[in-house]
């Protein structure tokens, strides 16, 4: 996958492409020392920490330091807003911040004058649950979930804030499975009907007005409507196992169709597996006009009456479920007394069915494929991640396999192609994603590169398929990886010069029943 030198992309980045702030192992936090790194983004580090009892907390590290002007005003005012709302945010969905300090410590350069904030350690986020989950599949307390998230909103636009950065990241899940939103740096407080914040957010969870508002001296307004639609967003993926509302392999791809669907050019196309109740309500909060979408209160009475139902469903069925088990029982035992002595004839057992077994699914590689068990996972949920059916991971490992013969530490100095999935680096850092989720983008790391290189090609598939492409699709991905898919339009195929190598990724896939 066509430039750097071997070994750019080693040292851990943040999501803005700078190193995350080092903090070393037992560093001292408000009465908290430091154990490792959970993750880092744009702004800062969250980090681990222990007290002296062995309680666990996390600490987000805001720094001062080795940004430019404009960006150091920028993160000193996400630094206050943070602070601000943390001091004053009060309920059982929002994560409790427990300190607030700033460091002073000449002897660390780095963290001198940084704010740390101490908050309560969750134990994952929901976007690490929807990675692990099954695409297309609802998670199992999806219901729940959706219901404490937007409680949580509730109380935030009853108190005057607007949240700002509502994804599936900035949600976080405690060990006892309770919800709280989190991530605050973009939260704003109301000023009559909108607030103001900074031109920042997540491209595809941001709603379609926020592209045509103007940056002011107080940066873009921001009003309550926008979480409403973020929310619809996230609820789409809760209950689609991470799929978004609007297609494409990219976050700007996805803004560009939600703004698209909002001017009237395209229609909105809700995921068919979506439960009518859950539809319409969606629907209500991807509204095009921010007007015409709910408030949060009725918002939430909605989520409770749509689950209500669904949630008696699930207690009937598991109701259901113990009464047939305790039925099986009951003859088990009518059978065991038949056996004994003056018992009669032994009773006949209950008819039992045997389900179908299940077939691997599309695509799914056969259990005696060389393809290294370490990178079988990674392969899947890449595959999981796009919603196009051609891109399988029988595709993806038959990609891999002829780029690399499945070697982490393949090189192509020459072509400036390195790794799993052979990335020229300048490609990888446009659509790198955290395969592994240890804090950093790394396309010699072999999850990072796959992860990315299932994204890349669904975007690929996506962009073939806007040109008019029907057939062939494989191969054409293929030559589009290795070439560009403006190359494959101009060529109206596959180019000649990459054919043999498109005809070993197709012997290969046939190899792993693609």
């Amino acid at each position: 996958m066509s430039g750097a030198r071997p070994g750019e992309g080693r040292e851990r980045m943040d999501d803005a492409g700078r190193p995350p702030l080092d903090v070393p192992p037992g560093y001292p936090v408000a009465g908290h020392r430091i154990t490792e790194l959970i993750g880092s983004g744009g702004w800062g580090s969250v980090y681990a920490a222990q007290d002296a009892a062995g309680g666990t907390v996390a600490v987000k590290f805001l720094p001062p330091g080795l940004l430019g002007p404009v960006q150091r005003r920028t993160m000193e005012e996400l630094v206050r807003r943070e602070v601000r709302f943390s001091e004053q945010a009060d309920h059982p969905q929002l994560i409790r911040t427990l300190a607030v300090v700033t460091l002073q410590d000449p002897g660390h350069p780095q963290l001198d004058g940084a704010v740390a904030l101490v908050m309560e350690r969750a134990e994952h986020s929901l976007q690490q649950r929807l990675c692990a989950g099954e695409a297309g599949a609802a998670l199992p307390d999806a219901g729940r979930i959706l219901a404490e998230v937007c409680a949580g909103l509730a109380h935030m636009h009853g108190r005057g804030w607007v949240h700002g950065d509502l994804k599936p990241a900035n949600v976080l899940l405690m060990a006892d499975g309770g919800v709280r939103l989190a991530d605050f740096g973009l939260t704003a407080e109301l000023e009559g009907t909108h607030a103001y914040a900074p031109p920042l957010g997540s491209l595809d969870h941001v709603p379609p007005e926020w592209w045509s508002q103007r940056a002011g001296a107080h940066g873009v307004e921001l009003r309550p409507s926008a979480d409403i639609w973020a929310f619809g967003v996230l609820a789409h993926q809760v209950l689609t196992g991470g799929l978004h509302p609007f297609l494409g392999a990219t976050a700007r791809a996805r803004a560009l169709a939600a703004q698209a669907y909002a001017r009237g050019a395209a229609p909105l196309r809700l995921d068919e597996r979506l439960p009518d109740g859950w539809r319409a309500l969606i629907g209500a909060c991807l509204a095009g006009g921010r007007d015409a979408r709910p408030g949060a209160d009725e918002l939430l009475a909605r989520v409770r009456a749509v689950d209500g139902p669904a949630r008696r469903g699930r207690r009937a069925r598991r109701a259901a479920a113990l009464l047939a088990a305790c039925g099986l029982v009951a003859a088990a035992a009518s059978a065991a007394v038949g056996l004994l002595p003056g018992g009669g004839a032994p009773a006949p057992p209950p008819p039992t069915a045997t389900a179908p077994s299940a077939g691997p699914s599309a695509g799914a590689l056969p259990a005696d494929a060389d393809v290294p068990a370490e990178f079988r996972e990674p392969i899947d949920r890449a595959a999981r991640q796009c919603p196009e059916p051609e891109v399988t991971p029988a595709l993806l490992a038959a990609m891999l396999k002829a780029e690399s013969g499945f070697d982490p530490a393949a090189a192509r100095p020459q072509a400036q192609e390195y790794g799993i999935a052979m990335w020229t680096p300048s490609v990888f850092n446009a659509w790198a994603q955290d395969g592994d989720h240890d804090g950093r983008k790394d396309y010699m790391s072999p999850p990072d590169a796959i992860i990315t290189m299932g994204g890349y090609v669904c975007w690929l598939d996506q962009q073939l398929k806007h040109r008019g492409y029907t057939r062939d699709l494989p191969a054409l991905i293929v030559a589009g990886y290795r070439t560009s898919d403006k190359t494959v339009a101009d060529t109206g195929g596959v180019p000649e010069r990459v054919r043999p190598h498109v005809d070993t990724v197709l012997r290969y896939l046939a190899q792993y029943g693609g």
